[in-house]
């Protein structure tokens, strides 16, 4: 190696570790992987004395769940058409609605008593009554727990959707699946911790803010992981037209970031920034082989493709209710979702619902509530169903926990004669798996579908966070982290578990 090299240019004054020996000697990506390979074998310490990558660590509590999967609803998704059958709704429909005392809604659409276009029917042993627009959900309803008492604090959809992903209604905090990650650590040292499933339509209210670590240590944050892209993680591998990019000269520049970042190292103890990008090189270089091979759904047979509902077209829909693209869609992140599962992925977090043009496709549904919520509804319940009954025939549903969310509901009102405004008052989420008792509904809302029956003791969302922690065997007031003077914890300072809805 020349004098010219970048390796031997002013070093920090700290000796040497052996993390930037074998950074040195491996060179490039190489080196990187090597490092990392060592250090989570606990072989290799870095400059701290840490261990190079967050290993998983023992739960507090004998844990009933090690993963989870979250599905985000954005927009908005209405409990009186999904999931609660409110046969007054049908009595009074076309009324006039009155709530008996002042509402005050995001776009005052207090019109007359507004019926589910759709019908409701029991399904299962339980008995639940479901729409027909999440019929498929009925196979499998046996093992769902519903909660119909969820309130929120805002119809902002900004701040209430960062209210369900990170427990707090404005920015700055971490969601929680980097709570997940920040508790737990990693089972798969090859592939992301906690990985983040947006719509290709667009991002959620706040985009990056649902999943980003905020105070906790970078390495937590989600990696968006875009099912159904040509690039699904972007800036893995060189842009095609790079041809200039070659194995050496890419370890070259890696080299010179490595001195680089150990100079900035040095200046700054304590700094944990440079310590989560360094990281994030590591996971990189290991994701090269890793990702491709979990993200290929070639390799899953035909027959588990179509039980996805993935390119179903054998249902003929109006053309403008194009539920097989929605059940594609759904049907390729859950299958995905399976496969990195069962690859050691702590926490996936899927998104349904961003597609803000004209008409628009999202759960918004202030305009036309058949229009949206028909293709969306339909295209999310077969995939969804198919993948609780994949993960349960494998045996992977006993110690996974499956939440599904939105930021509020809707109103039991029309507005503008088709659809409903904002309803933050009362919603519905349900849980199933590791863990969970299925067949079960908590806390329904009023007959209207307006407000919890009993406002005394709603469900708050620190509820379901809470519940959720206890289940991966961690108690929410001890999982905390120190910052500016506050030990900040994903529940605030509330939170209690539902022990109604978690088996004996």
């Amino acid at each position: 190696m020349s004098n010219s090299s970048p390796w031997h240019r002013r070093q920090p004054s700290a000796p040497t570790s052996r993390r930037e020996f074998l950074w040195r000697s491996g060179g490039g990506l190489g080196g990187i992987a090597l490092a990392s390979l060592l250090g989570g074998q606990g072989l290799l310490a870095g400059d701290e004395g840490s261990p190079v990558m967050p290993s998983a660590k023992p739960p507090p509590f004998r844990p009933r769940a090690k993963r989870v999967v979250q599905f985000f609803m954005a927009g908005a998704a209405s409990h009186v058409d999904m999931w609660e059958h409110k046969p007054l709704l049908e009595k009074r429909n076309g009324e006039k609605w009155d709530a008996g005392e002042k509402v005050e809604l995001f776009q005052d659409g207090l019109g007359a008593t507004f019926a589910s276009p759709w019908k409701f029917r029991p399904y299962g042993q339980c008995g639940k009554m479901l729409s027909d627009i999440v019929a498929p959900l009925g196979a499998v309803v046996d093992d769902l727990a519903f909660i119909h008492n969820l309130v929120g604090k805002t119809g902002v959809h900004s701040q209430a959707t960062l209210l369900q992903a990170t427990g707090f209604n404005t920015p700055g905090f971490p969601g929680m699946g980097c709570w997940v990650s920040y508790g737990l650590g990693t089972e798969n040292e090859n592939l992301p911790t906690f990985v983040v499933m947006p719509d290709l339509r667009g991002f959620p209210s706040n985009g990056a803010k649902n999943w980003d670590a905020a105070f906790l240590p970078g390495q937590h944050q989600g990696t968006i992981v875009r099912v159904g892209a040509t690039n699904p993680i972007e800036d893995l591998f060189p842009p095609a037209k790079a041809e200039f990019i070659r194995p050496a000269s890419e370890a070259a520049s890696h080299d010179v970031l490595t001195q680089l970042n150990r100079l900035h190292a040095a200046d700054r103890p304590g700094d944990s920034r440079l310590e989560a990008r360094i990281r994030s090189y590591e996971l990189a270089a290991r994701m090269q082989l890793a990702a491709p091979e979990a993200l290929d759904l070639s390799r899953e047979t035909e027959r588990v493709r179509a039980f996805y509902g993935i390119d179903d077209t054998t249902k003929k829909w109006p053309a403008e209710i194009n539920v097989p693209e929605e059940t594609d869609i759904m049907g390729r992140k859950c299958l995905t979702a399976r496969r990195l599962l069962e690859r050691g992925v702590r926490f996936v977090q899927i998104w349904s619902g961003n597609d803000n043009s004209f008409p628009r496709r999202n759960w918004d549904s202030h305009e036309d509530i058949a229009r949206d919520h028909g293709p969306l509804s339909l295209g999310m319940a077969k995939p969804i169903a198919a993948f609780i009954q994949d993960l349960k025939q494998r045996g992977l549903l006993e110690d996974t926990v499956i939440l599904w969310t939105t930021e509020f509901g809707r109103m039991p009102c029309a507005q503008g004669g088709k659809g409903r405004d904002h309803n933050p008052f009362v919603f519905t989420n349900w849980l199933c798996g590791g863990g969970i008792r299925g067949g079960i509904s908590h806390g329904p809302s009023d007959e209207w579908g307006y407000k919890p029956l009993d406002r005394a003791n709603p469900t708050q969302v620190y509820d379901i966070h809470a519940t959720i922690l206890r289940l991966l065997g961690i108690e929410h007031t001890k999982l905390t982290f120190r910052h500016n003077g506050v030990d900040r914890r994903l529940t605030d300072v509330h939170g209690e578990v539902i022990s109604d809805i978690i088996s004996s």
